[in-house]
Parts: C-alpha cells; sequence; structure tokens
C-alpha cells in the first residue's frame, strides 16, 4: 500500500485514526446496546482478532472502554482500566457526544484523567454517536515524548 493510500486510510478508519495496530489483544469495558458496531469492527480489522471481554484473564496492549454520565466514577473506572493493560498501554475512552443520552463534560475526562495519572493525547469524532479520547498510560507517555 503506498503512503498515500495509508493516509487516506487513516482519515476514514477511525481504528488507524487511533493507532490500533495488527496483533495487538485490545479489552473492551462497558459494552452495551448503544456501543458503534462499526467502531467495534474495525477495531478487530485493525488488529486481526475479535476484541475480548471483561472476563480476559491476561493483560491487554490496549483497553476500549465505553463510559456514560450514569456509568459511575470515570476516575475510579479509569484506575481500574489500568489493573487490565499491559505496561506502556494506551485506553481509548468512548463517551457519547453533546447532547447524546450519557454525555460527559471533556472537563471531566480531562479530570479524570489527571488523577488516575493518565495524559490525554488526542481526542477525536469515532461515530454518530460517540467521541474517543485517547489516554496514554505514564510509561507509554514518556516514550511517545
Amino acid at each position: 500500500m503506498s503512503a498515500t493510500a495509508d493516509h487516506a486510510e487513516e482519515r476514514t478508519n477511525p481504528a488507524a485514526r487511533l493507532g490500533f495496530q495488527p496483533g495487538q489483544v485490545v479489552q473492551e469495558i462497558g459494552y452495551d446496546d448503544d456501543v458503534d458496531q462499526e467502531l467495534r469492527e474495525s477495531i478487530e480489522e485493525a488488529i486481526g482478532s475479535e476484541l475480548v471481554d471483561e472476563d480476559y484473564d491476561d493483560v491487554a496492549d490496549a483497553v476500549v472502554l465505553w463510559f456514560r454520565d450514569e456509568d459511575g466514577d470515570l476516575t475510579d473506572s479509569l484506575v481500574d482500566t489500568l489493573g487490565f493493560l499491559d505496561e506502556g498501554g494506551v485506553i481509548l475512552l468512548l463517551t457519547p457526544k453533546t447532547g447524546r443520552d450519557g454525555y460527559v463534560e471533556p472537563s471531566d475526562i480531562g479530570d479524570a484523567a489527571t488523577t488516575a495519572g493518565l495524559s490525554q493525547t488526542k481526542s477525536v469524532s469515532v461515530g454518530k454517536d460517540w467521541n474517543g479520547t485517547r489516554l496514554l498510560t505514564p510509561k507509554a507517555a514518556k516514550s511517545k515524548k
């Protein structure tokens, strides 16, 4: 594939834009009826396997965390999620867009990430109803500098 094709895929494929790579183990937490199935499928296509669920008993390279305002305390959820990650892992926090049920304020995301010891790297629209925020663990954040 050419460099131009790679860049075109990054613009159209949310999983590519978010940095998912073939061979990664990606754990999904917070799955419910309202999740974006197209995004899930694009992540599975990018990594070349299915997402593993909350019962997965090993560490993952990345975690997809679907979080809605009514799901409890975001900081606690992020801290709990860290236990599922391999050293240097990444959390993709998915929250409903403005005006959707379960919307989470960006300032709440920033505060929760900071309190959990995570670095926020980018926020992107990942579907009709969801925004994604890429959060790095301290080890992953240091390697990106």
